[in-house]
């Protein structure tokens, strides 16, 4: 059991230093924090700025255990130090520097430089994430990356720093995605300063504006997030653009480099090393493919909207990254979308032609490795062209689950959208209580968010749902002849959480954790690491609850901007 940062420190293995190139124009000491550009390399060492006067926030115990990190870890004083951005003295072979990556970036398919600063997409990466630490655990390689750790040649300007509100998001939202068994970046721990705070836009009380109305001084944090690598779409993108403008002598070997890279970080177990480079990639190209859907759809499963789901937040392992205007869907709405500046393309239903956006994305930065080989480029625009059935028959394969189905019913599935549009439904509540295959819509009514519609109209939406209620479970025991509704009804709720991370326990944990409390927020990992459990009557009262009412069309739980 690790139990203190030297046992760690043993642990370290920086293949991404040995394995790519660092930044030629890259400063020695690591005090790279102002805007530029950054023109080769796959990344530029940068030393992170320290949180002042950090404090123990949280830690995933459940990580920890997996990682076989003692839970007193968390709290020892050179563990705290360290991943609060502090890496001075550290024993070897910790290095002393973290680094940041540049990528590139394509909103729904179409590359963009004017993010960039100088206009070029040369400025723009990795602003306020650092990793610091590569090591090797178990038999499985993380990367270790602080998340607001100052600024790097990326930040554009930006002060690099994370605040607490956003913090507290993402430290639960990646441990809760993982318990809800949807690949993803993982939640180490949680550091906030006690006396640093930064000025960020955010909205007053009850503020019913789309964009925030106020500046507001927020406690500054960092919680570090953990994955195999962090090479994102946008990244491979970058140096595929290069190489295609021919950008410096070394521009296509960097791309192989990178890709190479990817291959040997997360899927060196699938890609048969005995292929050709050009089968090996097209190897890659599949199975990016069959983990891109795959994860979309298990998005879709338990409500989880990305809100913006560009190539530079999407991650070439095929895993959730990036939890920034995330949102769970509470109100059934197919274009639910969290983040004012998200638009319908990022919205809740529009994840798979996003993900085939970024597998375009994907493939198009794999395509100049090809160029001299027009079989396997041909065969490239085959994988490529799968996507859309591919995506397709993963979500009905999901559809099927949720609902208690051996095989996908187009038209029972219609209807309900359907149905769950007109009516008003929560979409974790409905499908979890549909789970427990009730005998009558009864017992799904209190998933209903109830208006003041009149007798009449409620009296003909109940016979149109008892119509499609009885289609349902018929179809439910012939399509499972062999299966006890017992264990239908089991895997039904084993697919369909109990709990999910409503923003309105996130807010409530947030405000708790600024006043220096951590009673919700532990109360809340604790709830959120068991989502599919039937935990105890207490906790079903507060959390297996309707939005209320009055939280509708408020700013910070019923939209966000993309401040933090």
């Amino acid at each position: 059991m690790v139990t203190n940062l030297e046992q760690l420190a043993k642990l370290a293995n920086y293949s991404l230093k040995r394995s790519l190139n660092c930044d030629p124009d890259a400063t020695q000491d690591g005090r790279d924090h102002l805007p530029r550009q950054v023109f080769s390399g796959h990344y530029v060492p940068v030393k992170p700025t320290p949180l002042e006067q950090p404090r123990y926030l949280a830690h995933s115990h459940t990580f920890f255990r997996e990682l076989g990190f003692s839970d007193d870890l968390a709290q020892e004083p050179d563990f705290i130090r360290f991943f609060s951005g502090d890496m001075n003295n550290l024993p070897e072979p910790l290095l002393d520097q973290g680094w940041a990556t540049g990528y590139a970036l394509s909103i729904y398919g179409t590359e963009y430089t004017q993010q960039c600063p100088f206009g070029t997409g040369n400025g723009y990466g990795d602003g306020r994430a650092l990793s610091v630490l590569e090591a090797v655990i178990q038999g499985q390689r993380w990367e270790m990356q602080l998340k607001g750790a100052g600024q790097t040649p990326y930040c554009r300007g930006a002060d690099g720093r994370a605040v607490l509100r956003s913090s507290v998001r993402e430290f639960l939202a990646q441990e809760h995605m993982h318990a809800l068994g949807v690949p993803t970046s993982r939640s180490l721990c949680l550091y906030v300063s006690a006396t640093e705070k930064v000025k960020r836009p955010w909205y007053s009380e009850s503020s019913r504006s789309i964009e925030p109305d106020q500046l507001i001084l927020e406690p500054v944090a960092i919680t570090t997030r953990v994955a195999p690598s962090f090479i994102r779409v946008g990244q491979l993108e970058l140096f595929a653009r290069r190489a295609r403008a021919n950008a410096h002598p070394l521009a296509l070997k960097e791309l192989e480099q990178l890709v190479l890279h990817l291959m040997e970080r997360e899927y060196a177990q699938e890609i048969d090393p005995n292929l050709s480079r050009e089968q090996q990639l097209l190897q890659l190209a599949r199975l990016f493919m069959d983990r891109l859907t795959s994860l979309v759809a298990n998005w879709i499963r338990v409500g989880y909207c990305q809100g913006n789901f560009n190539s530079d937040n999407c991650a070439a392992g095929g895993f959730t990254l990036d939890y920034g205007p995330f949102g769970f869907c509470e109100v059934f709405d197919p274009y639910f979308q969290p983040w004012t500046g998200g638009g319908r393309h990022f919205c809740f239903f529009n994840q798979p032609a996003a993900a085939e956006r970024n597998f375009r994305s994907f493939c198009n930065a794999l395509s100049p490795l090809l160029a001299e080989h027009p079989d396997s480029l041909h065969e490239l625009e085959v994988i490529q062209a799968r996507f859309t059935s591919a995506m397709q028959q993963k979500m009905e394969q999901m559809w099927a689950a949720k609902l208690g189905l051996n095989t996908f019913e187009y038209q029972l599935y219609d209807e309900l959208i359907k149905l769950m549009m007109e009516t008003p439904v929560d979409y974790t509540l409905f499908f979890r209580e549909l789970s427990k295959l009730p005998d009558d819509i009864r017992a799904l009514k209190p998933s209903f968010y109830t208006g003041t519609q009149p007798e009449a109209q409620i009296k003909a939406r109940d016979q149109r749902w008892s119509k499609w209620f009885e289609k349902w479970r018929n179809q439910v025991i012939t399509s499972n002849p062999d299966r006890s509704l017992e264990a239908v009804s089991e895997q039904m709720q084993n697919t369909n959480p109990k709990y999910i991370l409503r923003e309105g326990l996130l807010v409530a944990a947030y405000q708790q954790a600024e006043q220096g409390g951590t009673r919700l927020l532990h109360e809340l990992q604790a709830v959120m690491t068991q989502p599919y459990a039937e935990q105890s009557t207490a906790i079903e009262e507060n959390y297996y609850q309707l939005k209320p009412l009055e939280q509708f069309g408020v700013g910070g739980l019923s939209h966000i901007s993309c401040s933090s």
